[in-house]
């Protein structure tokens, strides 16, 4: 499997019976393809779903089912269609078990930087940063390095998102936690080594004498 889809399936594993998550944009809206079928839970995406389902079968989309970066999705039984107001007071009320984003650089303190690169066109900040002060976790997905360069790095150089720790990192190559001691490596990715990880990451880790491998579903 290639990298996104370690990442979708392992923080899948995070989703519990019953919560109310929202999915970002791109990799993390794969996370709703590897939730068991009988496990109730609700997708939100912030221009007014809840109930998002897996990507439909090439010819099946409907266009007026999509996330909140315009791609295809389902909705699963119960589904309800609500409109931005009711949706981000779902997310500013704390309402909110779980979002999933992806990233552009985490650092030592656990702070994220995810909507936007100085110098480019910005289309919008979106609602990334109101998941990150809003919702109970966050978990951040995605790839560990962009083009050779860690993006889990010291200190941000891109605009922070929030100045709230974010609750998980989940990459191809390894699950790492913010703690107050620093970034804890807790996972290594299927067949990666733990000196490979330290040489793919610029921040310091805090490494225990043994690393579970992850277990993918």
């Amino acid at each position: 499997m290639d990298a996104k889809e370690v990442i979708a399936r392992r923080v899948a594993q995070e989703v519990r019976e019953g919560m109310l998550v929202n999915l970002g944009i791109g990799l993390p809206s794969m996370v709703a393809n590897f939730v068991p079928d009988d496990m109730h839970v609700f997708f939100q995406a912030e221009n007014g779903v809840i109930g998002l389902g897996q990507r439909p079968p090439d010819g099946m989309e409907d266009r007026d089912l999509t996330d909140a970066g315009g791609g295809f999705v389902t909705a699963v039984p119960g589904a309800a269609s609500i409109d931005s107001a009711m949706s981000f007071g779902l997310i500013r009320g704390g309402h909110l078990d779980m979002t999933v984003l992806g990233g552009l650089q985490v650092d030592e303190k656990g702070h994220l930087a995810n909507w936007m690169v100085p110098g480019k066109m910005v289309p919008g900040m979106g609602g990334a940063m109101d998941l990150v002060s809003g919702a109970r976790r966050v978990i951040v997905a995605m790839v560990h390095a962009a083009k050779g360069d860690p993006k889990i790095v010291p200190e941000c150089t891109l605009p922070l998102t929030a100045l709230r720790r974010v609750s998980l990192i989940v990459t191809e190559m390894a699950v790492i936690e913010p703690t107050d001691e620093g970034l804890a490596l807790r996972e290594r990715g299927p067949g990666v080594a733990v000196d490979d990880i330290l040489a793919a990451t610029a921040a310091r880790l805090i490494v225990p004498d043994e690393v579970p491998e992850m277990v993918l579903a």
